[in-house]
């Protein structure tokens, strides 16, 4: 019995000094301290929007890496839930975890991943008709959609003419209390140009608004306004809580999940009342475009409804970016199909036109190398490796600027058959933001 004892004491004692050393000092060290001795050691900066005032990091010198910058940073920022972001030259930034953000490396990798799951078209319309259905399912739409007000009546604003087109503005509501604002675009006679009314009814664009000043902004207005000269019927609308929404709901209700599926339903129900309610559109030509924000909710209206027969994301897709905003991507659509990404969303369009507008100052930086080439492999599938084009602008930033908007002049004008030679910009009335409420 005395034996036991004294065993069971010494096993006691070993586990005691045991435990002693494994958590004596744990080589902890002050986080600041930390990294600026990795920027001295890897010749870096380090710029950040996280708080390190007295932070300390256990086993602090073992996470560094000193063959690689990208993996000390790795080891670092996971402790706190953070991420870094390479910037221009040797710089980085340090910030918080972001779930609908990766780095690019991630977005290639889950290219090539989900180019594993299919190589002909069979393979790619079974994954095709799993997204289709999963995404409204996390989207909720068809719960948000029975919500919706039954018959509502739409308040049509008063018509303005302007050379070559109409602005009307329109108010539908969707749940009690809550509406849609928006403004339709349609073609009309131009000065000194013979009026061609088009004999099966005019192109109908449905345009989401991106996370700029509002619709009443000049780019959104000589965009519309030029697509509807051309030929084309063209109606927008405010986002949750920002323009007119804002002062139902308030600001924050935008920053909510409820923003995503609100704004797609925005669309759905646009699309039905103007083709519900207009005998003069060309249901042959139905066509979605919308930049930043506007372009996920351009991809989100065309999984939804099939109706749409052309697309213009514009500055928005990449396979590493999902919208930093809930209103893109409040509800969990990218976990479709066991995980997807912008760019296999945007594949469900195949094969019928589509234009991507990338640029090297923003995610879309990648769009050439990597998203294009992916949306290519799959449009091969129907030997259509024509419709889908990429206009890429590697000096120009996050905008809707003129050759952004030109691009998708020129897509739409030759996929609608649109008259190109009245996409002169010069011809817009920019009107006051005041011109585009209903009182």
């Amino acid at each position: 019995m005395k034996r036991l004892v004294v065993q069971i004491s010494f096993l006691l004692f070993g586990m005691t000094f045991a435990f002693a050393q494994s958590f004596e000092t744990k080589y902890e060290r002050s986080v600041s301290d930390l990294m600026n001795d990795v920027q001295k050691q890897f010749g870096v900066k380090f710029k950040y929007n996280v708080d390190t005032v007295g932070k300390r990091l256990p086993y602090a010198d073992f996470r560094v890496r000193p063959y690689s910058i990208e993996m000390t940073l790795d080891n670092i920022c996971k402790y706190f839930d953070w991420n870094w972001w390479k910037q221009k030259g040797n710089s980085y930034k340090i910030k918080p975890y972001e779930y609908p953000r990766r780095h690019e490396a991630e977005g290639k990798m889950m290219l090539d991943y989900l180019s594993t799951k299919y190589s002909n078209t069979a393979e790619w319309e079974s994954r095709r008709a799993i997204l289709l259905k999963e995404v409204r399912e996390k989207l909720e739409i068809n719960k948000y959609l029975d919500e919706c007000v039954k018959d509502a009546k739409a308040e049509l604003g008063k018509v303005r003419k302007h050379d070559g087109y109409t602005m009307q503005n329109i108010k539908i509501e969707l749940t009690p209390g809550e509406h849609l604002f928006g403004t339709i675009y349609t073609p009309s006679k131009a000065k000194g140009v013979k009026f061609k009314k088009q004999k099966n009814g005019y192109p109908l664009i449905i345009c989401p608004d991106g996370h700029w000043p509002g619709r009443h902004r000049p780019d959104a207005q000589k965009r519309l306004g030029t697509l509807a000269r051309m030929g084309a019927i063209c109606v927008d609308f405010d986002l949750y809580g920002w323009g007119a929404s804002e002062a139902e709901v308030g600001k924050k209700a935008h920053q909510t999940s409820r923003a995503h599926v609100y704004q797609a339903a925005c669309g759905l129900k646009l699309l039905n009342y103007m083709l519900d309610t207009r005998k003069d559109i060309d249901t042959t030509r139905i066509g979605v475009c919308g930049g930043s924000g506007g372009g996920t909710h351009t991809i989100l209206l065309y999984l939804l409804d099939q109706r749409i027969t052309a697309a213009a994301p514009v500055v928005h897709l990449a396979s590493h970016f999902d919208g930093g905003c809930p209103c893109e991507s409040g509800k969990p659509v990218q976990l479709a199909g066991g995980g997807t990404c912008e760019a296999e969303l945007a594949a469900t369009l195949a094969p019928r036109p589509l234009l991507i507008v990338s640029d090297g100052g923003d995610w879309t930086s990648t769009v050439p190398e990597m998203e294009y080439p992916f949306l290519q492999r799959i449009y091969g599938f129907y030997g259509a490796k024509d419709n889908v084009r990429n206009v890429h602008l590697p000096t120009e930033r996050h905008d809707f600027g003129e050759n952004k908007r030109m691009a998708v002049y020129d897509f739409f004008g030759d996929v609608f058959k649109l008259d190109t030679t009245m996409k002169d910009e010069k011809k817009i009335v920019l009107e006051t933001k005041d011109e585009f409420y209903i009182y």
